[in-house]
């Protein structure tokens, strides 16, 4: 490869890592705003808390049964496309989200979204993945903060909608246009992979070839591990944040005020993490950083929750969010290192494993209501623990 295609294709490479951590962004940007959007969206459409739990139940089931199908098709030669396709219908959803005025409306725009996320979002994911196959955690640490720095600028943006008196559709219609400009700017670069397809034992053919492989993954000890811990992790990441507000409120006997407090001061100190972790990656292996936090929780966890005083909880909870940045890069990460050339089929298979990890809120939940939420928050214990045991000589 001469000099000047070498430059080009690096200068490629960084553009479109920009352009993809770009989407992630996006994508958890509207995810913020919509989070702080349902008390207003639930009282202009009239919405009752049945219909908003369809809301969150129904697009959702649709998007899981879809996903793995798209996971496939993208490692068949039509990643392009369905990047560029999502991103449209991506683009079409927030549009339709801004101008919904009643239920079936706003349920029509939520189905078209969550598969049109998994198919713009995710499946950048895995481009990025493929164009630098000696860096997944390290990228995987940047997509991470990208999404993580979407996160909180969400609600931030709504609030300040609000205070320049426009609503939450006028939020959505803005979301619009930015997915529009970046499927514009994505569409005039090549999307490459850089993967050597002589990395896979048996490259995929057909779609049946895909599901032939997807199944024959899952009989792999390494990629097994990989799924199995990264729904354990996330016992220590979204669903500690899912039940932190109630925690606080119904355990702690904290204002809703310092309820809020607790989760921001957990996003603030995981975004710092998130931002550390990219250059403590280039220093240092990710899973002995794994090793040493997951044993640093272990020993934390359990303070956080017998400490009486709510400042001492708040700043071992900012602790916990600090140490707990990296859990999700790393182990992604691995599971595509364990997966070469397979990007689209790593997404096949986080889907399949999200039907048994998505189990785990409403378990959570049950055991909340039959023997009380302090007891409940112990069990959390299972995330540092599950890493410990799952990381045990392995290099």
């Amino acid at each position: 490869m001469s000099l000047d295609s070498k430059n080009k294709t690096t200068r490629t490479v960084i553009l479109l890592t920009i352009i993809f951590l770009a989407i992630e962004l996006l994508d958890e940007l509207v995810d913020g705003v919509g989070g702080a959007a349902y008390p207003l969206i639930r009282t202009d459409l009239h919405l009752s808390y049945m219909q908003v739990g369809l809301l969150l139940t129904i697009p959702n089931t649709i998007s899981s049964l879809i996903e793995p199908i798209l996971g496939i098709l993208g490692d068949l030669g039509q990643r392009r496309q369905l990047i560029l396709g999502g991103g449209v219908a991506f683009a079409f959803a927030l549009l339709l989200i801004s101008l919904s005025h009643h239920f079936f409306g706003l349920l029509a725009a939520f189905v078209l979204f969550y598969p049109a996320s998994g198919s713009f979002v995710n499946l950048s994911q895995a481009t990025l993945m493929d164009i630098e196959p000696t860096r997944h955690e390290q990228n995987m640490a940047r997509w991470t903060l990208a999404g993580s720095v979407g996160n909180v600028l969400g609600p931030l943006a709504l609030a300040g909608a609000i205070g320049l008196n426009q609503s939450w559709r006028s939020v959505f219609l803005i979301l619009a246009v930015l997915t529009v400009l970046v499927v514009g700017i994505l569409w005039k670069y090549p999307i490459v992979t850089l993967t050597a397809s002589s990395q896979v034992e048996q490259p995929i053919r057909s779609f049946n070839d895909g599901i032939r492989q997807a199944i024959n993954s899952l009989k792999r000890r390494n990629v097994i591990r990989w799924l199995t811990l990264l729904q354990c992790s996330d016992l220590m990441l979204d669903v500690l944040r899912g039940f932190l507000a109630l925690y606080f409120v119904d355990v702690v006997g904290a204002s809703n005020t310092q309820a809020s407090f607790a989760i921001t001061v957990w996003l603030g100190f995981g975004l710092l993490g998130d931002f550390l972790l990219i250059p403590l990656l280039e220093r240092v292996q990710g899973l002995a950083y794994l090793r040493l936090s997951a044993m640093i929780v272990l020993c934390l966890y359990p303070a956080f929750l017998v400490v009486p005083n709510i400042d001492v909880k708040l700043i071992i909870l900012g602790l916990l969010g600090f140490l707990n940045a990296g859990w999700y890069s790393i182990l992604q990460g691995r599971l595509y290192t364990a997966m070469p050339g397979q990007s689209g089929t790593v997404m096949t298979l986080n889907n399949l494993a999200g039907f048994v990890g998505g189990l785990a809120p409403f378990v959570l939940g049950w055991v909340a209501q039959q023997y009380g939420l302090p007891q409940t928050m112990w069990m959390l214990l299972i995330a540092p623990i599950a890493l410990l045991i799952g990381l045990f000589k392995v290099e």
